[in-house]
C-alpha cells in the first residue's frame, strides 16, 4: 500500500512539474522596424518547434507593448524593448511582479555615433577622431554651398535631432566651416550615405545600429576624445534646452527582452531561451543587409538566419531543442 501511495505521488509531482513546464499560447510582439521582426520571427519558430508553445505574433511598438504589458498582462514577450525611453514605468512593471527583463537581445546595445565611410579613413586615417575631422573639413563637399562642409543630421521631429544638434554645436563644428543639413527624412538620410559610396566620396554625419545600411556600408564612427558622460548625455545632450552642450560618446542604448511574470512562471524552459537570446550589433547588422538586398520580410529572414547561422543560435538552447528546430526547418 505505501508503495503504491509514493508511486502516486511520483507520477502526481511529475504531472505537476510538466504542467508547470508547459508553454501553452505565448504572443510576441512583432516591432515596427526590420531588426524587432527579424528576432520575433525566430522566436515564434524556436517556441514553437522547440518547445510546443502555441506562438502567435502581434502587432507592437515600443509604448503601447509596454504599457499594454505592465496594465493588460499582454502580450507575453516584448523581444526588442529599447527601455531606456520608457525606463520608469518598465522598472515599476518588475517591481510589481507584473514584468520580467529577460536578458539583453543586444549584447553591446543600441549605437549611435557621427561616422565616416572606412574607405576615407584608410586614405587619411586621422579621420576617425574628430580633429581629423575638422583639419580635413573640405573634403565634405556641401551638396548646395562651395564654402561650406556637410554634417548630415539625424530628421527633423526625430529625438535623434535633439542629441545630433546638440553635438554638433558641443563640438564646434560651424566654427570648422561645417554646416549642419537636414535630409529630410531617414531615407534621405540613408540614400545620401548610399550615394557617397557608390561614387566613393567623403561623407560625414550621424547614423545609428542595428540598421542595414551599416550592415551594408561599412563606416568608421568618429572618436571625439570625451569618452561617455552619460549624465551629461542625459541631462542636457538629450534634452530640447540644453544651454552649455559639452563633447560626449553616445552611451550605448539598452536594448532588452521584456516578458511577463505569467509567461515567466508557467513556461521557464521557454523564458530561459529568450533570456540566452542575444545578437551584437555587427550580427544584426549583417542580418539587416541580407533583408533588405533580398527584401525579405520577418518569416523568410528568421528562416534563412536558423538554417544559415546555427552557430549563432543553437547555444541558446538544449541540443534536443536544436534538433527538434532544425527537423522543423527541413
Amino acid at each position: 500500500m505505501k508503495k503504491l501511495i509514493a508511486a502516486s505521488l511520483m507520477v502526481l509531482a511529475a504531472g505537476q512539474v510538466q504542467a508547470a513546464d508547459e508553454c501553452g499560447k505565448v504572443t510576441i510582439a512583432d516591432m515596427n522596424w526590420s531588426s524587432a521582426t527579424l528576432i520575433s520571427n525566430v522566436d515564434k519558430f524556436i517556441l514553437q518547434n522547440g518547445y510546443g508553445c502555441d506562438a502567435e505574433l502581434v502587432p507592437g511598438d515600443t509604448m503601447p507593448t509596454g504599457t499594454s504589458m505592465i496594465e493588460k498582462g499582454e502580450p507575453d514577450i516584448a523581444p526588442e524593448m529599447w527601455s531606456n525611453s520608457m525606463r520608469d514605468a518598465l522598472d515599476k512593471g518588475v517591481a510589481e511582479k507584473r514584468l520580467r527583463y529577460a536578458g539583453n537581445s543586444l549584447s553591446d546595445g543600441g549605437e549611435e555615433g557621427f561616422w565616416v565611410p572606412q574607405y576615407l579613413v584608410k586614405k587619411y586615417p586621422e579621420l576617425a577622431t574628430i580633429e581629423g575631422v575638422k583639419k580635413h573639413a573640405k573634403l565634405f563637399t556641401h551638396p548646395e554651398d562651395d564654402s561650406k562642409s556637410a554634417f548630415y543630421g539625424c530628421p527633423a521631429g526625430w529625438n535623434c535631432q535633439i542629441s545630433a544638434s546638440n553635438l554638433f554645436k558641443a563640438l564646434k563644428l560651424a566654427d570648422s566651416g561645417f554646416d549642419l543639413i537636414d535630409p529630410g527624412s531617414g531615407a534621405g538620410l540613408a540614400g545620401s550615405i548610399a550615394k557617397a559610396f557608390t561614387r566613393e566620396e567623403p561623407w560625414f554625419g550621424y547614423y545609428w545600429a542595428p540598421t542595414a545600411v551599416l550592415g551594408k556600408y561599412k563606416m568608421v564612427k568618429v572618436d571625439f576624445g570625451s569618452g561617455v558622460d552619460k549624465q551629461h548625455y542625459i541631462d542636457c545632450i538629450s534634452a530640447n534646452e540644453c544651454a552649455d552642450p559639452k563633447p560626449t560618446m553616445y552611451p550605448p542604448s539598452l536594448v532588452q527582452t521584456v516578458t511577463t511574470e505569467s509567461f515567466a512562471e508557467k513556461s521557464p524552459a521557454a523564458y530561459q531561451y529568450v533570456s540566452n537570446r542575444s545578437l551584437t550589433n555587427e550580427q544584426l547588422n549583417t542580418l539587416l543587409a541580407w533583408m533588405e538586398d533580398n527584401q525579405a520580410d520577418g518569416e523568410v529572414a528568421a528562416e534563412y538566419f536558423l538554417t544559415e547561422h546555427e552557430d549563432l543560435w543553437t547555444p541558446w538552447v538544449s541540443a534536443e531543442v536544436a534538433a527538434k528546430v532544425k527537423q522543423a526547418l527541413q
